[in-house]
């Protein structure tokens, strides 16, 4: 603990009170662009990716960056999206695999998860994109497949759908590489690859 401890003493001491003007105007708005979703995995930061600033992105965070197909009742990953959605009235998501996930591996390479029952079964969310990469066989193919199985999925939520159907939203698939920090595109729009800066 006394590394993070540390840390929130630099933040403060140098982020934080050097803007102090933007932390003062967040407190009071909360008006994110973009919902994305991305792993839980620590090399896959987000706002570092994006090089966005605090209040521009709400994240969502699981393994593999799965998104189960809409249900009735309460999940945290369908809360997320909806407030996103319905309450923030973000205008963009964006799904995000990256390289060497370690979900998509265990998937890929069959490992056993015995041990891990909660996440055994979460990772059937990934059943589609097991089967869509069935032929290729290998993590990166899953990673690609994983992603769009996961926007097809959040087409399935009624206020993706809704917002789909009134234009106010578009989503976006991209797969992170650690080693380059390249960012792939697989949007029906979108760039093949964007290279890092």
């Amino acid at each position: 603990m006394r590394d993070l401890a540390e840390g929130v003493t630099r933040f403060q001491r140098d982020v934080h009170a050097a803007r102090a003007d933007l932390f003062a105007r967040l407190a009071d708005h909360h008006a994110p662009h973009t919902l994305f979703i991305g792993c839980s995995d620590a090399r896959v930061v987000p706002e570092l990716i994006t090089a966005s600033e605090p209040g521009e992105l709400f994240v969502v965070r699981t393994a593999g960056n799965l998104v189960p197909a809409y249900a009735p009742g309460s999940d945290a990953v369908t809360a997320g999206i909806e407030y996103a959605v319905a309450v923030l009235g973000v205008s963009r998501i964006v799904v995000c695999g990256h390289s060497a996930c370690g979900a998509m591996t265990a998937l890929a390479e069959c490992h056993d998860l015995s041990a891990v029952p909660t996440l055994a079964q979460w990772l059937r969310h990934a059943d589609a994109s097991r089967a869509r990469a069935a032929a290729r066989g290998d993590v990166a193919s899953l990673v690609r497949q994983n992603v769009l199985a996961q926007l097809a999925n959040l087409a399935t939520h009624p206020s993706v759908a809704h917002a789909l159907a009134e234009g106010g939203l578009t989503l976006h698939g991209w797969v992170f590489d650690i080693a380059t920090g390249d960012v792939e595109d697989l949007s029906p729009a979108g760039p093949v690859t964007t290279p890092a800066a």
